[in-house]
């Protein structure tokens, strides 16, 4: 075949698209003036219908090009020596749809094999890659409902909900093992290596509860048939366990520069450090100690020897606290664990209401001295002070300020705040209430929405690897296992046995 032939061959693969390209030069060179929107829409849907053709007559081509092998043989061993030619598939793609032509490979009993879809990297469904992570990027900020509308605004190619949920769900499938096996080298610095962990309940569809909460909604009867009343909730939410791992360097300060009653020169600004190298996730399906647990492992990663001063932040909550200390022990990592400052004041606020009349001016001061005394490293001294007061001024509405005296003596050992701020210690857990807002309440906690345990999972897991900035990773990642699962290590033999 000459070299002139053969381009002329190859050519007609494309020449649909070469006629609908002069096609739309024709029309615009004849058009007559009008708005520039009308010619824009024009442009933009004949524009898909160009790609298109050029899409299909690549893969026109490749069907031709395809060579006939003898049999193939994937991971199972079995021989597919049945060939039938020009079977073909739909391919939907942002441009719209095409179609797939090449040879079958069978046997009875077993599933038949495509070597050219293995070569194309085709998903076993009927979407485009690019589909896919359009779709997916979407959803990761969008509900479905919105998704899908914005997919059939602006491509050929219609995805329904039900189909976005499940490509969602099937590309979140490989988050656990792509973080398990993504190597980290040591930071090589002494900075601090900061965990920090918080739950948040999530309303889930009847099969998405835990068998406790489940029974419970099952035995709890509506007030409302509409809506449920307060207290109701409880029953209908599961617990997702918020972790987050970073590196900042350590910022010592004074406990008056917390209250913002230290003395500042004028003109002279203190800066936070920048936190670095954070990553976020959250899980409704794994348990927390499991989700406690890969955080603790990702630190290791950063420090495998154990020189760095770890940090662990957390609210206070008793069988989260119990979680960290048995992982830190399986571990053997010595950490030093810190309240969030935030939850203390939150106490404080509640039991001076209970001391202080409503719209008392000195309600602020006060709040200010018992914060000071606690971040000077005298909790307890605060606990029994509010305890006395309460007592002398024979309170019966004490219960914010038992409470909250309470939380403090329990506590105390955590709330050394005096050598936590000296070596220089993050205090407040600012990073990982943002991680429940991002991750949990700008998506999944949205007005209506109810989830399925493996639908919330996999929201959960993209928005994580989206706020560590690992999606590229991931995608890719994510593109070679599933070429794995659909096709293995296909063998195709191209020469008959004598």
């Amino acid at each position: 075949m000459n070299a002139s032939y053969a381009n002329t061959l190859d050519f007609q693969f494309f020449s649909p698209a070469q006629d609908h390209f002069n096609s739309m030069i024709r029309h615009l060179e004849s058009a007559c003036l009008q708005e520039h929107g009308t010619t824009e829409e024009y442009i933009r849907t004949n524009g898909d219908e160009l790609l298109r053709l050029m899409f299909q007559g690549y893969l026109d081509k490749q069907a031709e090009d395809e060579e006939r092998a003898v049999s193939v043989t994937p991971a199972d061993g079995i021989p597919r020596n049945h060939i039938r030619q020009n079977t073909s598939r739909v391919l939907t793609t942002v441009f719209g749809k095409v179609t797939v032509k090449r040879f079958a490979y069978s046997q009875r009993n077993v599933s038949n094999e495509f070597p050219l879809d293995a070569g194309l990297n085709l998903n076993n469904d009927q979407y485009s890659d690019g589909v896919r992570k359009r779709v997916v990027t979407d959803a990761i900020d969008r509900s479905y409902d919105n998704v899908v509308k914005r997919h059939r605004e602006n491509c050929p190619g219609i995805v329904g909900k039900y189909q976005t949920i499940k490509l969602v769900e099937g590309t979140a499938q490989d988050f656990v093992e792509f973080y398990e096996q993504r190597t980290i080298e040591d930071e090589q610095t002494d900075d601090l290596l900061v965990l920090s962990f918080d739950g948040k309940g999530l309303v889930m569809l009847p099969d998405g509860l835990r068998e406790a909460t489940r029974k419970n909604a099952e035995k709890s009867k509506k007030k409302r048939q509409t809506r449920l009343s307060p207290g109701e909730k409880k029953d209908r939410k599961r617990m997702a366990m918020v972790a987050t791992v970073y590196t900042v360097r350590a910022n010592p300060r004074s406990p008056e520069s917390i209250m913002n009653s230290e003395k500042k020169a004028d003109n002279v600004v203190k800066f936070r450090p920048p936190i670095r190298n954070k990553r976020v996730w959250a899980s409704v399906e794994r348990d927390g100690e499991t989700v406690i647990e890969e955080a603790f492992d990702e630190a290791l990663k950063r420090d495998p020897e154990r020189k760095r001063q770890w940090v662990v932040l957390v609210d206070g909550h008793p069988h989260q606290l119990k979680m960290i200390e048995r992982v830190a022990r399986r571990k053997q990592v010595k950490t030093s664990i810190i309240m969030d400052f935030i939850h203390v004041l939150e106490y404080l606020w509640k039991a001076a209401h209970c001391l202080h009349d409503k719209g008392d001016k000195s309600i602020e001061k006060w709040v200010e001295q018992q914060a000071l005394k606690i971040l000077h490293g005298q909790s307890g001294r605060v606990a029994r002070g509010i305890k006395q007061s309460a007592t002398k001024r024979k309170l019966k509405n004490r219960e914010a300020i038992d409470k909250c005296a309470g939380y403090l003596q329990k506590n105390r050992d955590r709330l050394c705040y005096d050598k936590a701020l000296r070596s220089g210690f993050p205090i407040a857990s600012g990073v990982i209430e943002g991680a429940c807002r991002h991750l949990i309440n700008d998506r999944l906690d949205i007005t209506g929405a109810r989830w399925s345990l493996q639908g919330a999972e996999a929201i959960l897991k993209l928005r994580s690897i989206n706020s560590s900035g690992d999606w590229d990773e991931y995608w890719s990642y994510h593109h070679s296992c599933s070429k794995k699962r659909n096709y293995g290590e296909l063998m195709v033999n191209r020469e008959a046995s004598s």
